[in-house]
């Protein structure tokens, strides 16, 4: 009887060993698994024409009797709206903006003497998806000029002219397969430094589409550009 008593402990203690060495291997056997992978990234890059492109033309006027500004305003407004459909351009990409006008001598705090009293901004804007044309256009300004109509650019107060590529679309679907492509081709190099094969993708995650400039200096031209990361599987 008390052999039978002390049996059932080791039995017991027997079964809980066994279940522990199973545990213990498994846990073993799936950390290998997990830690059998490489992380990965892949770039996919490529430079398109801007679509898109927004042009204020921008030019000032001072004077000391607002009523007579905003009749030549008028006139100078119509030169250039004739100017810009005569180019081509419809009334569809022409916008008229009222102008700003700023009392000069209310803004004047240290009683500085003034030949004009009011200063008006006026803008009229182009937006257009035939790039090239506004860009032919923008070379020929001086002919306003010969108008009596002088065009400030941005660093004189004037706004900034603005390109955008909106067909990310189109390409999207190219670029994450370009991507996913290269990230695959980094996971065989490293597999093969290291005498190791690619298994399958673990998870993937695809990085935001950037759009910049190519270069300061051609903002007609845009880079975009998507990273994904990748994490691979290997054996």
């Amino acid at each position: 009887m008390k052999e039978q008593k002390l049996l059932i402990p080791s039995i017991v203690i027997a079964i809980g060993l066994c279940v522990l060495g199973f545990c213990i291997k498994s846990g073993v056997e799936r950390f290998k698994t997990l830690d059998h992978h490489v992380t990965v990234k892949g770039l996919s890059e490529r430079e398109v024409p801007a679509n898109k492109v927004t042009w204020p033309l921008t030019y000032k006027e001072l004077g000391n009797d607002p009523s007579e500004m905003y009749e030549l305003i008028e006139k100078k407004n119509k030169k250039v709206v004739a100017f810009l459909k005569a180019a081509g351009l419809s009334d569809s990409e022409i916008s008229v903006n009222p102008p700003t006008i700023r009392d000069r001598q209310a803004d004047n705090y240290g009683n500085e003497i003034m030949t004009y009293r009011y200063k008006a901004a006026c803008v009229i804007t182009v937006t257009s998806t035939d790039v090239d044309k506004v860009r032919k256009l923008m070379n020929r300004q001086s002919e306003l000029m010969k108008q009596g109509i002088a065009l400030v650019t941005e660093e004189y107060g004037g706004q900034e002219i603005r390109y955008e590529f909106t067909g990310l679309t189109d390409i999207k679907p190219e670029m994450v397969e370009e991507a996913m492509a290269n990230a695959r081709k980094t996971a065989e190099q490293f597999a093969k430094d290291t005498n190791a094969d690619i298994e399958g993708v673990i998870s993937a995650q695809q990085g935001q589409f950037s759009i910049d400039d190519r270069d300061p200096y051609t903002p007609y031209i845009k880079r975009v550009r998507v990273v994904t990361t990748v994490d691979y599987g290997i054996r």
